[in-house]
């Protein structure tokens, strides 16, 4: 078969577990970025499959993730008003942050965009924070860690150590954990570095890849949360694609202010 950029492939050697589309065309070797999962990867074309279904339905998931969180914090619209708290995302893929957006829409949570290589986000995360003043921060893009390095190491990881220096600076405008939520890391990130730079939330404590809206999903799931009270920790990281797998972090407050009458 002849394959074309944009086309939908799964791996298999992989078992066909993850739906793909081709970037890039090189001789007999494709470059392939997760439809779902924020992954890049690379394979021979003899390795890969067409995948028979459009990008739409390959996306059908996102409709059971909104449905989870209108589900999860359904509300008694009848006496009091909701003021969500507001989100700023900082997303190294333009097409993930395109669908995170739409994601903050459909939530009813208010939301700014914003594209940035991953290099370039620690010396730009002031001015942006400065702009919008958010309660939740979503730092996130592409990431990777190289196997058979030291774990523990930073520069085992293709970004984590850009999205540490982010939270670091992010911190350094607003040091309190409830004023500001961060939220960092994408696929197979060192987690336990980015919360100790002062993320609240970040991914992946056990190295896996993450799905595209799963920052989307706690931002929301925190925006939507009693700014009096508690989060939900466990519930919240239980909504994400692979749970504490995949994202974990720590117990805060809430980002919604609830008033009355409505």
């Amino acid at each position: 078969m002849e394959y074309r950029i944009g086309t939908l492939v799964t791996r298999k050697s992989h078992n066909h577990d993850t739906i793909f589309k081709i970037e890039q065309i090189r001789g007999n070797e494709v470059i392939l970025k997760g439809v779902n999962m924020r992954l890049y990867a690379d394979a021979d074309i003899s390795d890969i499959s067409e995948y028979k279904e459009t990008e739409e339905t390959a996306k059908r998931e996102d409709i059971t993730f909104i449905d989870k969180i209108k589900n999860f914090f359904s509300r008694d619209r009848s006496e009091y008003f909701y003021l969500p708290g507001k989100v700023l995302h900082i997303d190294g893929d333009r097409d993930y942050l395109e669908r995170c957006l739409k994601f903050y829409k459909e939530s009813n949570i208010l939301a700014y965009g914003i594209y940035s290589k991953e290099s370039e986000l620690p010396k730009n995360i002031r001015k942006y924070l400065e702009d919008i003043n958010p309660d939740i921060l979503v730092i996130t893009g592409h990431d990777a860690y190289y196997k058979k390095q030291d774990i523990n190491n930073l520069n085992s990881y293709k970004n984590s150590y850009n999205f540490v220096n982010s939270v670091k600076e992010a911190r350094k405008y607003e040091k309190s954990h409830e004023k500001l939520i961060i939220i960092a890391g994408a696929c197979q990130s060192d987690y336990e570095e980015l919360i100790r730079a002062g993320a609240n939330f970040a991914s992946s404590p056990k190295r896996i890849n993450i799905h595209a809206l799963d920052p989307a999903i706690v931002a929301s799931s925190i925006g939507l949360s009693d700014r009096s009270d508690d989060i939900d920790l466990l519930g919240i990281l239980e909504k994400t694609k692979y749970g504490k797998d995949g994202i974990g972090g720590i117990k805060t407050k809430g980002t919604m202010y609830i008033g009355y009458p409505r």
